[in-house]
Order: C-alpha cells, then sequence, then structure tokens
C-alpha cells in the first residue's frame, strides 16, 4: 500500500457538488430520540407561539426559530458547555448538532451574538414558560406527583470580579478608597504592599450594603464553599421526591439567607404544581389524576432553613414541615405561643422513620439536580451577567435536566455522554461472549484451557 501525501490532496474546490454525494455524519442516538419527543409534543409550535409577540409580522430580516434557540441552549446543558460561545462553536463544527437544530450542510449556524441577542430580547416569563411546558410532559408521563417538595439553595460564581468593586453612595474605586485610608494614616505614597497591609488589617471590609461591582450589580460578595470570596448569585432548586424532577429554579441575592429565600421558591413551586393539576383537569378528566391534587403538602429541607417563622408560615400554608433543628440552646418562648407549637410539632416529626426516609432522599435527588446543572453542566461560573440573563439560562438548564429524565424512563440514558459507557458494556459483554465460544471450540466442553478435564455442572 502506497502513503498517501498532502501535495496530492491538494485540490481546487468544485463549482457545483452533487447533493447525493455529500457525505452525512452518523445519526446520534441520544438526540435523534430527543427531537422525536421534542416533535410528538409539538415543542416548536409551542414555543413560536410563545415568542410570537417579541416579532413584527412578516416584515425585516429573519431571525433564527425559537425552537433553535432554546434547542441551542439544551445543547449547553447536555454537553457541559458553559458560555454562548462555546455553544455556537459547537454547532458550527458537529453534524449531528447541525442535525438537532434541522440545519442543512449549506446553512450557517447561529453566530454567539444572535444566540445572545435573542435571550436579550425574550423575557423571563417566556423562559419558565418554556420549562413548564416540559414539566407539563413530566407529568404526562407520571414522573411527577407534587405532594413532597424538597428545597436547598446552592452558590454560582459571578462573572465579575472583587477588584472592580465601587462604593454605593459615591463610586469611589476600591484603590481610591484604600489611598485615601493611608493619606488618613499619614502614608503619603502608599505601595501596593502597603495597601494590602492596611485592608488585611481592616473589619468588616466587604459589606453588599457599602460596595457594589458596576458590570454585574446583582452578585453580591459572599464566602463560597471552599473558604474563598468572590462575587456570586444564589440559586435555589425545589425538587418533587418522588421521581427527582425540577418544581421550580429561583435566583436570589447570596447575601439572603435560606429562611429569607424559601418563601419566593416554594411559592414557585406551588403555582408550578397548580398548573399542572389544570393541565390535567382539561386534558384526562376522565383518567385518575397523576399530580397530588391538594398540592405540596410537605416540604423538607436542610437545617440552614429552620426559623420558627418559616415553621408558622409553612403550617399556614397547609404544608407539614420536615427540617431539622439547629442546636440553639434554650429560647425563650414568651409571647410565641403558636410559633413554638410548631416548633416542637416539627421536631417531633424529624425524629419519625418518615423523617429520615425523606431526608436521605433529599439529600440525594436534590444534590443530584445541582451536580448535573452546574458541574457536569457548565454552570458553576456564570458567564451572564444580571439576575434576569442567568436565571433564563437557568430555567433552560432546568428544562434540559427534567427532559434528561424522561430520556432515561424512555430510552434509559439520561445524557448523551452516558452512550459511551453504554457502548463500553456492551462491547465487553460481546468481547466476554467471544471468548467463551473461543475457550469451548479450542479446548472443548469439560476441559480448561490448559486441556486439564473439569468438571461440567447444568
Amino acid at each position: 500500500m502506497a502513503m498517501g501525501t498532502r501535495q496530492k490532496r491538494e485540490l481546487q474546490e468544485d463549482l457545483w457538488v452533487v447533493g447525493s454525494e455529500v457525505l452525512g455524519g452518523p445519526a446520534h442516538a441520544f438526540y435523534d430520540r430527543l427531537n422525536q419527543i421534542l416533535d410528538q409534543h409539538h415543542f416548536d409550535r409551542n414555543v413560536e407561539r410563545l415568542c410570537r409577540r417579541y416579532y413584527k409580522g412578516p416584515l425585516g430580516r429573519p431571525s433564527i426559530t425559537p425552537g433553535v434557540y432554546f434547542r441551542s441552549l439544551l445543547l449547553g446543558y447536555f454537553e457541559g458547555i458553559d458560555s454562548e460561545r462555546g455553544i455556537a462553536w459547537r454547532l458550527a463544527d458537529s453534524l449531528s448538532m447541525r442535525r438537532f437544530i434541522a440545519y442543512a450542510l449549506t446553512e450557517e449556524t447561529p453566530d454567539h451574538s444572535t444566540i445572545s441577542r435573542t435571550r436579550r430580547l425574550y423575557a423571563v416569563e417566556t423562559h419558565k414558560a418554556v420549562f413548564r411546558w416540559v414539566l407539563k410532559i413530566m407529568a404526562e408521563e407520571g414522573l411527577v406527583e407534587g405532594k413532597t417538595a424538597s428545597i436547598d439553595a446552592t452558590m454560582l460564581e459571578a462573572n465579575a470580579a472583587l477588584r472592580s468593586l465601587v462604593r454605593r453612595d459615591n463610586g469611589q474605586k476600591y484603590d481610591e478608597f484604600l489611598k485615601d485610608l493611608a493619606k488618613a494614616a499619614g502614608i503619603e505614597n502608599p505601595t501596593r504592599e502597603q495597601l494590602a497591609r492596611l485592608d488585611r488589617k481592616r473589619k468588616k471590609k466587604g459589606s453588599n450594603k457599602e460596595w457594589k461591582n458596576p458590570y454585574d450589580p446583582d452578585a453580591r460578595i459572599t464566602k463560597m464553599k471552599d473558604g474563598s470570596t468572590h462575587l456570586a448569585h444564589k440559586a435555589e432548586h425545589a425538587v418533587d421526591l418522588s421521581s427527582g424532577a425540577l418544581l421550580a429554579v429561583t435566583l436570589q441575592g447570596a447575601d439572603q439567607g435560606d429562611t429569607t429565600t424559601i418563601h419566593e421558591t416554594l411559592a414557585e413551586a406551588g403555582e408550578a404544581v397548580a398548573e399542572l393539576i389544570e393541565h390535567e383537569a382539561v386534558t384526562a378528566p376522565a383518567e385518575e389524576p397523576k399530580v397530588h391534587i391538594a398540592g405540596i403538602e410537605e416540604v423538607v429541607a436542610d437545617k440552614g432553613y429552620h426559623s420558627g417563622a418559616v415553621l408558622q408560615d409553612l403550617h399556614e400554608a397547609d404544608c407539614r414541615s420536615y427540617i431539622p433543628e439547629p442546636d440553639r440552646g434554650p429560647r425563650n418562648w414568651e409571647g410565641k405561643q403558636e410559633e413554638q407549637k410548631q416548633v416542637y410539632a416539627n421536631r417531633r416529626r424529624t425524629k419519625g422513620d418518615r423523617s429520615k426516609q425523606l431526608q436521605r432522599q433529599r439529600s440525594e435527588l436534590t444534590e443530584r439536580s445541582m451536580a448535573h446543572m452546574y458541574e457536569t453542566g457548565g454552570m458553576r461560573r456564570v458567564h451572564l451577567k444580571g439576575r434576569d440573563n442567568i436565571l433564563k439560562r437557568l430555567l433552560v438548564q432546568a428544562g434540559g435536566f427534567n427532559l434528561a429524565l424522561l430520556m432515561r424512563k424512555l430510552v434509559g440514558i439520561g445524557k448523551p455522554r452516558r452512550l459511551q459507557g453504554a457502548f463500553a458494556c456492551i462491547f465487553a459483554c460481546f468481547s466476554l461472549l467471544a471468548l467463551s465460544v473461543w475457550c469451548v471450540l479450542r479446548t472443548g466442553p469439560g476441559f480448561n484451557l490448559a486441556g486439564q478435564e473439569t468438571a461440567v455442572t447444568f
């Protein structure tokens, strides 16, 4: 066989190309099946109806279709791509991704600026409507019960630097502020080492009430789990413990406590379950309901969400709480009889077997949603600025997570990366089978590889 050379391959491109002779990429089992599910539930028609109000009829240059935009963001979740530039590059590079968004080889895939402009054009409510549309499909497949909800939160590193902080009152930069402090301390021309030493000795220097980032005012100074200090946002999940499906995702200020943010997240989850109950009553009135008719009745969380006011609010909303109580020592209940009653009731429930079972499910399912969305989903550090922009991406990420649960039920695989492991298992099984057949043909039944007679059992 002769070796091919580069020089012989340098040919002039043909002016005309026969379409039947163009080689196409291999079919992608995961994305082709996902497209079948989306087409079966009329995904494109529904999102076009939701987004029609953002366009002015047939006039003007045609934009990318809403279905292409949302599929592009879903691709970011399934492939773990954190930025819109990366998503645009992946669409242009992969033939299977082109097929996923229904683009021919002669069409130019969406640029990152087009995806970004479309994201800014669509409102948060539109992204939330798409997320809840996916949730309705989950309910039709019996993957949402809506009776027990788990609440938990995590920090997302913002796309903003601490060195860019300015004062909220006069807009003074942090370095200029330190130089003024140095002059007040008698240092006329301070060096960077002197400024750093002066800053290190100060106390309560990272106050969100005094400082903000001019490029992302919604980001807050906070301490991350690894002990480092960053500008961050707080993402909070409400998870259905019957299947692990996401009922709601909210984005809060990183400086807000869990006892403050739980109300908005639980309200979003309650609205989502109410929509599912109404949708089920309209589409299948004669069938047995799959979603809990009474809505959310049980709330599970960790001890960071425990407070007397939260437990009292949950009781008024007809929700049983299963929230472990931190060790606060003796408490004064004077004038707080109703709050004391709910704290004692919650304490009694958390000691039972039901609470232990729910806490195990919370640790597994709620943490799993965060791992898939932020670790393998590529959103632990955001590349967007502003609460609304980040929340739009999170809602589509959450929709992708729920679609992965649906794919796992229908196909057995929730992410395209799992296909690699599945193919490896199949190859290993065939290899083991081939080895067994070869051993039988080589030595005969009842003999091992050394030709020694062995006992045969059936």
